[in-house]
């Protein structure tokens, strides 16, 4: 299997057993404007490729496979793009998207997949995992077991508030690893004050998505909000709790990991609020994070890392 993807996504491919070629187009650089996607149209006309699952679901991307000669080209009945389809996929709102993903191409007559089916992999190497090592190689180990905080997110409603006193709660149990973007540093700033510093690596902005997997595999579990980590984590089998706030895992993007839980404060009427998750709440209460409670929570963290 070839797969075209951005810049960002593409060093989540390597190693990956069941993918050929990864073939980049940066839309936004050096591939901007008419003479990339001709470039890239020239590339799929050479290869002949003869089926195209088109997950992305633009415009653009059923245009490419299309003036490409790619003669099967399958897609969701929703996209964009479908004018470009040859063969339009349900999309099932009621599955997750891992399986929607999976039906673009064993189809709709298949039985449904089980979690382990659909379960996405990534493969960290070599690189990945020598970074980690190097990360962690300094950081005091007293036997305990590490565990992986996530307390990141784009979208400001998404990001629960009591990151750092969950981990107070947590650091008599766990070594402490924060996980993310450079940006979340302050977040894991408060959880080492929280927790005390000797308990916590602060592993935020210092390894790429691939290298980050692989320090997700090697924790106990990770407790997260409904963003990248919580699919790092399925993708490697990390027990997690996902904190779910302005959206629900209704929406097709909860865990996969074997074991698994969600935390959310059910039952308020105005969730799910968006499809994201907006920057403040449209209704300025809050209470889907705010009244979800530390002690929900670390039972959660009980529940999914209990032999």
């Amino acid at each position: 299997m070839d797969v075209i993807t951005t810049p960002a996504a593409a060093p989540l491919l390597a190693n990956h057993p069941a993918v050929r070629h990864v073939i980049v187009y940066d839309k936004r650089g050096r591939d901007n404007g008419p003479l990339g996607f001709w470039r890239l149209v020239r590339r799929i006309r050479a290869s002949a490729y003869t089926d195209a699952y088109l997950a992305q679901g633009s415009s653009r991307s059923g245009l490419l496979a299309a003036i490409g000669g790619v003669k099967r080209r399958v897609g969701f009945d929703t996209s964009a793009g479908s004018f470009w389809y040859t063969e339009r996929s349900r999309y099932r709102r009621e599955q997750h998207h891992a399986e929607r993903l999976w039906r673009l191409a064993v189809g709709h007559d298949v039985a449904s997949g089980s979690s382990a089916a659909i379960r996405p992999r990534l493969y960290p190497g070599e690189v990945e995992r020598a970074a980690v090592a190097a990360l962690i190689r300094h950081a005091p180990d007293d036997g305990a077991p590490m565990l992986a905080l996530a307390p990141g997110s784009i979208w400001g409603t998404k990001r629960w508030p009591y990151f750092a006193a969950l981990a107070a709660r947590l650091s008599p149990l766990y070594r402490l690893v924060v996980v993310g973007a450079a940006s979340d540093r302050p977040l894991a700033d408060e959880i080492a004050k929280a927790a005390g510093p000797e308990r916590v690596l602060d592993a935020t902005g210092q390894l790429s998505l691939l290298a980050s997997a692989e320090l997700i595999g090697r924790c106990a579990a990770i407790v997260t909000n409904d963003s990248a980590p919580l699919h790092l984590a399925s993708a490697v089998g990390t027990p997690t709790v996902a904190l779910f706030g302005p959206t629900v895992p209704a929406f097709g993007f909860g865990p996969l990991a074997p074991r698994n839980a969600i935390a959310e404060f059910a039952g308020l009427p105005c969730r799910p609020c968006d499809s994201h998750g907006p920057m403040s709440c449209p209704l300025g209460h809050f209470s889907c994070m705010v009244d979800l409670d530390v002690q929900h929570v670390f039972d959660a963290v009980i529940s999914v890392t209990a032999a």
